[in-house]
């Protein structure tokens, strides 16, 4: 392991010390032996960027701080139960809008974080999973989910040892943690096509250019409605080396879509990435999977004791870095077979790591912005060249 001075020293200059901590207090280093770990996951996949950034470079480029119990991005917080500490995230309107299911009540306010603070005080932290769990409000409850090994299932046959370049991988995922595994094979030589519906294409779009791009300028965009034309969709994944899933399971079973839908192709490796476990079907991002799997800051200030936010998001990045290199272990094994993670165990993983002090005197910038990239293509600009990918693999293996 890095020398805990050495790993201090590399999470103050990252810019992740400056995430983590409260909005007013000091700067954190406690997690500072999280780059380790994922400088090591970084270099075994393969990765020319630093896993610090990898780590920080989104709030780099959208300029967050740290906000203590309210993350960097802003739209999860860290709320006090009766007997712990859970994180909401209100990222969705449909999240929104499912409050006054929540908190029993015809109305709530324009900012409805007093009123949630405020139900969920007194109530125990299984109630409050629970009932977000029913109106499908993305939470994780502190420390809920064990580390665990990433699972494995043997599906098909296995071809020889081969390299990610070359491949053709179908990247179904959206946000952070699926399209940087893209990204990152992509970077090492796949071919790797970004699958959007035209009802639901990835919310990064709607926000910072500059990060959808930094997730997705070397993929092709292919745009195809996952219920009318289901059985195209079904063609481009029965031809692909790996594919990349990162909804909810249920959600492609019910199109038969799944990895035991498809069409057999030998060596084929599918990527399930979750928030939590595979059969919860619980929503998650990257700050709530962060607090289920424990891996939160340590706040220091006056009359305050409580956990606060790790870094921006981590559990994506963590999770992007560690589903790559599974990628990469499974294309030595010959591949024919499922990989599954939960952001929410990946989190629990580095949350296991030994803590430093959380005050040093290191230095805290905040985290550098990475090299602009090329603008990723619009939504279905590569169709055509898509779908002749598809023609030409087809018939190669008749």
């Amino acid at each position: 392991m890095v020398p805990v001075t050495s790993a201090v020293a590399q999470w103050g200059s990252s810019g992740l010390a400056g995430l983590t901590g409260l909005r007013d207090g000091p700067p954190d280093f406690s997690r500072a032996n999280i780059l380790d770990r994922a400088q090591r996951i970084a270099t075994a996949a393969g990765a020319a960027t630093s896993a610090a950034t990898l780590i920080a470079g989104r709030a780099g480029l959208l300029g967050l701080t740290r906000g203590g119990q309210i993350s960097a991005g802003g739209a999860t917080r860290l709320l006090a139960a009766r007997d712990g500490w859970c994180a909401v995230t209100l990222s969705r309107p449909d999240d929104v809008a499912a409050l006054p299911a929540l908190l029993l009540v015809d109305k709530v306010p324009v900012d409805p974080w007093p009123a949630l603070r405020r139900w969920a005080a007194p109530r125990p932290v299984s109630e409050i999973t629970e009932r977000a769990g029913l109106l499908d409000i993305p939470l994780g409850a502190l420390g809920e989910t064990a580390a665990a090994p990433v699972r494995i299932r043997q599906t098909g046959s296995r071809s020889p040892m081969r390299a990610p370049a070359g491949l053709l991988v179908a990247d179904l995922s959206s946000m952070w943690a699926g399209p940087l595994c893209g990204q990152l094979l992509a970077r090492a030589g796949a071919i790797v096509v970004k699958v959007e519906s035209p009802h639901r294409p990835d919310g990064t779009r709607g926000g910072n250019r500059a990060f959808f791009d930094w997730m997705n300028s070397a993929k092709l965009a292919y745009c195809v409605d996952f219920d009318r034309q289901a059985d195209e969709l079904r063609e481009l994944l029965a031809v692909s080396d790996v594919v990349i899933e990162g909804s909810r399971p249920a959600a492609l079973a019910r199109r038969r879509l799944g990895p035991d839908d498809v069409a057999p192709r030998t060596g084929r490796i599918w990527l399930r990435i979750t928030g939590h476990n595979e059969h919860s079907g619980r929503p998650a991002f990257g700050d709530d999977a962060a607090v289920a799997g424990g891996l939160v800051g340590s706040g220091i200030g006056a009359g305050f004791d409580g956990p606060v936010f790790c870094g921006d998001a981590i559990a994506d990045p963590l999770t992007g870095l560690e589903a790559t290199l599974a990628v990469v272990e499974s294309l030595r094994r010959g591949g024919g077979e499922v990989i599954q993670l939960s952001m929410a165990a990946v989190a629990a993983t580095y949350a296991a790591l030994p803590t430093a002090a959380s005050v040093s005197a290191h230095p805290a910038p905040a985290p550098p912005a990475p090299p602009a990239t090329t603008p990723a293509a619009g939504v279905g600009a590569d169709n055509a060249q898509v779908r002749r990918l598809v023609t030409e693999r087809r018939c190669l293996s008749c």
